[in-house]
């Protein structure tokens, strides 16, 4: 591998975030959210329980995410075979997600099960495809290629989203006999979407080396478990890695609590779904620019100020919020999700990665995978219980301002050169 990849490579990888964001922006954000909320409702729930219950699903879907994470990260390490991983998670999201066309009435746990089936596949995939981004390019340009791959996920997710917005607004233009038949063909055209442009990454991303080797008489599933208690044991021992992993736990909860149960969120509270979807669509295309831009204001600040600053921008969403009434609010909120959700998230891999061992990548990435889901599990937990508790929802979303708060002080002790300079001693 040269110092950095060729440009055919780094725009392969960043395809993935193209491919993926589909489910991210029209499954776990935009037009799953209501569909599931009325399959609940028709069985009987009232609007603040099934609110509730889209909140619970997505935590079983993180938790279950999390603890298969670092063994699948583990087990990589052992064996190789990162793109392979793609591949078969790939897949099962494709599948799990085509099957939401069969979705009807009373069917709100099937809907569930399906779900939790395609968030795990696109979380554990994710785990393999952040896991290259070490080896293909340099520590000097990590952040640049990093959001790039944010950048290429929400146009990607938000051309898609247009035309699910174009389907379910003009259902008789599109020959499509109502905007229940719309809805479902969105979820059908996202598991197409998904599958076709992973391609470019399957076939031009070249698979790295072992960073050890492994006995051919070994069992790579023991051995993954091996190498997943000792790295528990040994990521102690990196300070600095493990104060940002805890930072990150935190504020990642916030940012993907806040992504899930927006439209949830805004439907509970009676703003039509063509608003709160056409909200998103902003949110996507804002953030492309501002994921670049992210990009270069690292380069002028640093990553960790330029993540602080993001935070910030949250903080005052989460408070935006509980005071929301109309339509013109979501969009004002869905407008500073998008100045700073691509940018954030994009850093926060890029400076995690900067201070991960080359030789352990796939495994240290499955924790940092891990501290997301499990940090994932908790934020909808919280939005569950409060909106159960008191009825309605505008406490949970103002609660999430804990996270972000705990998550920037922690994050503003981690010294990242020092960071730094522990991986490459230990690489």
């Amino acid at each position: 591998m040269p110092k950095d990849a060729s440009s055919k490579v780094i725009n392969a990888w960043a395809m993935y975030d193209w491919a993926n964001s589909a489910f991210f922006t029209t499954i776990v954000a935009a037009m799953f959210p209501p569909f599931y909320r009325s399959l609940a409702t028709s069985a009987g729930l009232s609007e603040a329980n099934a609110t509730a219950s889209w909140a619970y699903t997505t935590s079983v879907a993180l938790l279950i995410a999390a603890i298969i994470g670092p063994f699948l990260g583990a087990i990589s390490d052992q064996i190789g075979g990162k793109k392979k991983f793609i591949l078969a998670f790939m897949s099962l999201g494709v599948l799990s997600t085509s099957m939401m066309v069969f979705l009807g009435e009373d069917t709100y746990i099937f809907a569930s099960l399906l779900f939790i089936v395609g968030n795990v596949a696109v979380a554990s995939s994710n785990i393999f495809y952040e896991s290259l981004l070490p080896h293909i390019t340099t520590p000097d340009n990590i952040d640049r290629v990093s959001t790039k791959g944010y950048a290429l996920g929400y146009l990607g997710g938000g051309i898609l989203l247009v035309i699910n917005m174009l389907w379910y607004s003009y259902p008789e233009v599109f020959f499509l006999p109502s905007r229940a038949a719309a809805v479902k063909l969105s979820f059908l055209s996202v598991a197409v979407w998904w599958g076709l442009f992973s391609i470019p990454l399957l076939r031009r991303v070249p698979e790295p080396p072992l960073g050890r080797s492994l006995t051919l008489r070994s069992n790579p599933v023991k051995e993954g478990f091996r190498s997943l208690v000792k790295t528990l044991r040994n990521i102690m021992k990196y300070r600095q890695l493990m104060l940002f992993l805890v930072a990150f736990w935190l504020y990642s909860d916030g940012i993907g609590t806040i992504m899930k149960m927006a439209v949830a969120y805004g439907d509970e509270l009676g703003i039509d779904v063509s608003d709160l979807v056409l909200a998103l669509i902003i949110t996507q295309f804002v953030g492309i620019p501002c994921s670049f831009g992210f990009g270069r204001l690292a380069g002028w600040i640093g990553a960790r100020p330029s993540i602080l600053a993001g935070l910030a921008v949250y903080a005052s969403i989460s408070v935006g919020a509980y005071f929301m009434t109309t339509a013109v609010h979501f969009y004002i909120l869905a407008l500073m999700v998008g100045l700073v959700q691509g940018g954030t998230q994009a850093l926060s891999r890029s400076l995690y990665a900067s201070m991960v061992p080359k030789s352990q990548s796939a495994e240290f990435f499955g924790f940092f995978s891990a501290s997301s889901r499990f940090a994932g599990i908790l934020g909808p937990l919280l939005f569950g219980l409060v909106s159960q508790g008191t009825g309605n929802s505008r406490l949970s979303i103002l609660s999430i301002v804990l996270f972000f708060v705990l998550g920037g002080v922690l994050l503003s002790l981690v010294d990242v050169k020092e960071g730094r300079r522990r991986a490459q001693q230990e690489s």
